[in-house]
């Protein structure tokens, strides 16, 4: 039995597929990964079979914004370029599986194979609810009206943008159309792939949402040596990261200051943004990807800009954090993180040296400390494992 994953995104969206993908092999079922090339090498590494779709996100956002005529060539482009891709790679497959809200292929093609479709969210707020607003997506949705209303708003904006060149397609394969893009592609029974206590859905008694908790890797890689002799050399450093985030040059010069400020060294994640200090520092390390399950529990905080997975890391390593956040589901993130008091919601866009400073003066703190390492055993492990004994439940 073969299982076809698909996303679309940045690591953020990819490696809990991977670890998804994973399960189901240890399993006995086989897992096929459709996700941006960006990540064939990642991918194949855990030996799993690999199929681009898209173009590379890692260059996403860069330049000047697209005009109206080059954004709707571009929806397009994404719709073709998924239902060649994606349904290509489905031909074999039992159950298809689609990650992130940009799944606007995958459920038509489901039904066109005639196959179950499971989606998958990693934020309850990304889920339409009365006691959560939608996450930030541009214009269309206004922020001061109640959450009914947004979601509302939320809908028309779906059907706008992507109602046109997903219902031609449809056609051309012979679906009928569909009225509701949004509700579509979540689906009537979507999962929501976050750990229950530290993003749980707020729906009572859980509707129709089921929740198995994160779906993280189940071993942690081991960190290089030169990682570790830093590591070594004193007490645990301040560990700065924002992931596919692009952040401006001075951000790593900002991290390096706040962290000697207050008499830490630190570690500096380059991330997509190509994070560097501009100078030689014996106090801060500056690394690529790195595994976070094998990294965090070693740091005294992490800065980082709010993704599902990095926070459900940090949460689970018990430590400190700060949570920059540039957008979507990030906002919600950090508001958990500071209401379950493991950690500081620095405001949204840029940092400084001294915003850094300050941030990290509230969370540098022995209660900060000890109820993050108070919350972390609540955080499940087995998401992945749960959702892919399901998987195969639902094939059979």
């Amino acid at each position: 039995m073969r299982v076809l994953l698909s996303t679309i995104g940045s690591r953020g969206e990819v490696q809990p597929m991977l670890a998804l993908g994973l399960e189901l092999e240890r399993l006995g079922a086989r897992a096929r990964l459709c996700a941006p090339p960006d990540f064939r090498e990642l991918i194949a590494g855990f030996g799993l079979e690999f199929v681009p779709v898209g173009p590379r996100v890692s260059q996403a956002g860069r330049g000047t914004p697209p005009t109206p005529e080059q954004r709707r060539a571009m929806i397009a482009g994404t719709v073709t370029d998924q239902f060649e891709a994606v349904g290509a790679a489905v031909a074999d497959c039992a159950v298809l599986v689609g990650c992130g809200a940009l799944q606007i292929a995958a459920h038509s093609i489901a039904d066109a194979h005639g196959i179950p479709y499971i989606y998958v969210a990693y934020a309850a707020n990304t889920l339409p609810s009365q006691h959560l607003p939608p996450p930030p997506l541009g214009p269309g949705v206004d922020a001061t009206a109640d959450n009914a209303t947004q979601w509302k708003q939320d809908a028309d904006r779906w059907n706008a943008l992507w109602a046109g060149p997903l219902n031609a397609r449809r056609a051309a394969d012979g679906l009928p159309p569909v009225a509701d893009v949004r509700d579509h592609i979540f689906t009537e029974r979507p999962w929501l792939a976050a750990d229950p206590t530290l993003g749980p859905w707020p729906e009572p008694g859980g509707g129709d949402v089921w929740q198995p908790g994160a779906w993280m890797l189940r071993e942690p890689a081991p960190l290089d040596a030169t990682l570790e002799d830093f590591l070594a050399a004193g007490e645990p450093p301040v560990n700065f990261g924002f992931g596919s985030m692009h952040m401006a040059t001075e951000t790593g010069r900002a991290a390096l200051d706040a962290a000697r400020a207050l008499g830490r060294r630190s570690i500096l994640l380059r991330g997509w943004s190509g994070l560097t200090v501009p100078e030689d520092a014996p106090d801060c390390l500056t690394i690529g990807d790195v595994d976070h399950q094998a990294l965090f529990p070693r740091v005294a905080a992490v800065v980082h800009h709010g993704g599902a997975g990095t926070t459900t890391a940090v949460a689970r390593a018990g430590v400190p954090q700060v949570v920059v956040p540039q957008r979507f589901d990030q906002f919600y993130w950090a508001d958990r993180v500071s209401a379950l008091g493991i950690g500081f919601a620095h405001a949204p866009g840029e940092v400084t040296a001294a915003s850094l400073k300050t941030a990290l003066t509230r969370v540098l703190t022995p209660e900060t400390a000890a109820r993050a390492r108070e919350l972390a055993p609540a955080i499940r492990t087995d998401g992945a494992t749960r959702a892919a004994e399901r998987i195969i439940a639902l094939a059979r």
